[in-house]
């Protein structure tokens, strides 16, 4: 199957009209569970409203997010747990998996896909294959967990996007790990480009620039 990429140039209406996606809400039975659950994560508290017992509002942001979750009473008619699916985007996954655990969170191992949508299938799942993709391929590695009504997460692991995702001339990065993660491969790039020409380059901050740019936009790296 090929993928077909559009870009908001190609079409009209609504499409040409800047548009964030800044909250997804979340069903969940006991409010107060689910408020413990996404603090002990380490994620943002931004809100806690209420309108006397029968509205109840929480929104909490993942670190180094644009888009927030929300939850509380009277929010949303979807059973509990019925929000599947959900990315959280990573430069580690191995790292991030490590914290969950460290905060008694309940996570799958690391794995790739052994068959086309195997990442949406439970854990255990023959096509689920044990570990991270084969050279930490960018957007080959995940990991899943669940809050305690079941909605679920999934982490993937990006380090070099695909070509188009990103603005080459916005080049930003979501926590200061992410930037170290970017410089650390940055630097073993260049320490192979100076044995390729046999010299020091002096140059080195512009080479690291623009091989972070390139990278994050996925565009042709310099060599």
């Amino acid at each position: 199957m090929s993928a077909t990429q559009v870009s908001s140039d190609d079409a009209g209406g609504a499409a040409t009209v800047g548009t964030t996606l800044e909250v997804i809400v979340l069903p969940v039975s006991d409010v107060d569970r689910a408020k413990e659950f996404y603090g002990r994560l380490g994620w943002r508290l931004d809100a806690d409203v209420a309108a006397g017992g029968d509205f109840r509002l929480i929104q909490f942001t993942p670190p180094g997010s644009g888009c927030s979750i929300q939850f509380g009473t009277n929010l949303t008619s979807a059973p509990p747990g019925s929000a599947r699916g959900s990315y959280l985007i990573v430069s580690d996954v191995e790292a991030v998996r490590d914290g969950l655990l460290a905060e008694d969170v309940e996570v799958s191992e690391v794995f790739h896909e052994g068959g086309p949508g195997a990442r949406f299938h439970p854990a255990g799942a023959d096509d689920r294959v044990s570990g991270p993709a084969p050279d930490h391929k960018s957007y080959g590695s995940f990991a899943s967990f669940s809050d305690p009504d079941g909605n679920g997460w999934l982490l993937q692991e990006v380090t070099a996007r695909l070509p188009g995702r990103v603005d080459a001339t916005a080049t930003s990065f979501a926590s200061a790990s992410d930037l170290a993660e970017a410089l650390r491969r940055a630097e073993a790039a260049h320490g192979e480009h100076e044995e390729r020409i046999g010299a020091a380059d002096p140059n080195w901050p512009d080479w690291y620039a623009l091989y972070m740019v390139r990278e994050q936009a996925g565009e042709e790296l310099p060599s």
